[in-house]
């Protein structure tokens, strides 16, 4: 008895022909069929291997916003003292709310930060800071209310500008709130005057 390896191969008989070599069958000559599956299969999983770095992530961080990105890491040694529940200002009454990205209130005081300026919200020059200045906001207001915050002098040595606001860098674990903004494109560092956001 005559046992074959390949498990694909159908047993048949010889059917002599005139040379009187055996004449293949036509089951042996078959080959094994590609179903279209099996390509459409092998390339799903070359494209899933090739751009595996570039798929989004399913985590919860890959899907946070621009507006909650975390607030800057905190610096060992330093402590934060002051602590309110911010909100957007509204109507005449300001004691402890949000102006703009670089101006709130706080406990009946304008504070003005000091290291950095955002687009306007109450006159801008165009959609797009208006747009901004609405992100920046919002932002601010967000940073604010992450937790205990300081507020320090500012270091040209001036207290107060010429509109009567306290001149303060905004700093939490000594790292400026400020700084976030800039990092996000929503504020500038101060460079001594009003920047063009048009």
């Amino acid at each position: 008895m005559r046992f074959s390896l390949n498990p694909f191969r159908r047993p048949s008989s010889p059917i002599p022909i005139a040379s009187g070599r055996p004449a293949r069958s036509a089951a042996r000559s078959r080959r094994f069929p590609i179903s279209p599956s099996w390509i459409l299969g092998a390339l799903a999983m070359f494209l899933t291997v090739y751009f595996w770095n570039d798929l989004p992530s399913l985590t919860p961080s890959s899907r946070t916003l621009p507006l909650a990105a975390p607030s800057p890491a905190p610096v060992a040694g330093s402590i934060d003292r002051e602590n309110a529940r911010f909100a957007h200002c509204a109507g005449a009454r300001r004691t402890t709310c949000v102006v703009d990205g670089d101006t709130f209130w706080y406990e009946g005081r304008k504070i003005r930060i000091a290291d950095i300026n955002a687009p306007e919200t109450s006159t801008p020059s165009c959609p797009h800071e208006a747009q901004l200045g609405a992100r920046a906001t919002a932002r601010m207001t967000e940073l604010l209310n992450q937790g205990p915050f300081s507020l320090q002098a500012w270091s040209d040595g001036r207290d107060t500008d010429r509109y009567g606001r306290a001149l303060r860098v905004v700093t939490r674990g000594g790292r400026s709130l400020g700084e976030v903004l800039v990092s996000e494109g929503l504020a500038e560092r101060w460079k001594g005057y009003r920047g063009d956001w048009c």
